[in-house]
């Protein structure tokens, strides 16, 4: 074994090390890290494997444990990037996304976005086998005051979902892969759609890339926000309906039907 050879390699990796871009760096290691305390620690996983004997004869103990899963992934994928963003990039919140940014063109393309999803969701919602699946804690579909709080919550793991990928990631990484941060976020986000629903999987593909293009446009994530969450709810809001209802059709009696029901 030649030992000078490995010392002369070792050093030369440290002289590529020492010119990459410390920013760039930070932003895929911290991503890492901070997917991987998501994954294992703030799941739903993890309450159902260490937390949810001691709240097992709670009736409520299902919304808790999406509770957690919503909260602890807030304070990991948002609070914990912003803490990286200010004190060790020592840089803007505003120039990652957190701010108006192109209120009109945002408002107009997450706009005709939700047109768009609501129409198909209309119609994807009126076979029982999707509208079974949703809202995924099933019980929420019995008590208007359970959905409230799980939608609160739905809605605060969108915040941090959006910002970790559209913000943190594509913000961060802007300036040294211009667009291409559009399709380096893209990545990761199709990826964590892996066990779901084939078509969602895919569908992941054009939706973070459009989510993306959206935010680098606008220089904001707000408008991921209202897309992103509006669907969710809409999904979940309509396949409530129809179970309440019984009402699977599509026409404007169905519609009527369903609307009087929230009333």
């Amino acid at each position: 074994m030649n030992i000078s050879v490995i010392q002369r390699e070792v050093k030369r990796l440290f002289e590529i090390i020492g010119e990459m871009d410390r920013k760039v760096i930070i932003i895929f290691l911290s991503v890492a890290v901070l997917q991987t305390i998501s994954w294992y620690y703030t799941s739903r996983n993890f309450f159902r494997i260490n937390l949810f004997p001691i709240y097992q004869n709670d009736p409520d103990v299902y919304l808790y444990e999406y509770l957690y899963w919503f909260v602890s992934d807030f304070i990991t994928l948002f609070i914990l990037s912003v803490i990286v963003i200010k004190f060790v990039l020592r840089e803007n919140l505003k120039d990652y996304g957190l701010q108006v940014g192109e209120l009109k063109i945002g408002l107009m393309f997450s706009g005709a976005f939700l047109i768009v999803m609501i129409t198909l969701i209309w119609f994807f919602s009126s076979t029982p086998a999707f509208s079974e699946k949703y809202p995924h804690l099933l019980s929420t579909r019995n008590s208007w005051q359970e959905f409230s709080i799980y939608e609160a919550g739905m809605l605060i793991y969108m915040i941090s979902w959006e910002f970790i990928w559209r913000g943190f990631m594509l913000f961060g990484l802007k300036e040294k892969f211009g667009y291409y941060s559009v399709l380096i976020q893209m990545i990761p986000f199709v990826i964590l759609h892996n066990g779901k629903p084939v078509t969602e999987t895919f569908g992941a593909i054009a939706g973070g890339i459009a989510l993306g293009a959206l935010a680098f446009r606008t220089n904001s994530i707000l408008y991921c926000i209202i897309a992103h969450s509006g669907i969710m709810f809409t999904i979940d809001l309509v396949s409530t309906l129809r179970y309440r209802t019984n009402d699977y059709g599509v026409g404007l009696d169905s519609l009527f039907n369903i609307i009087k029901n929230i009333f």
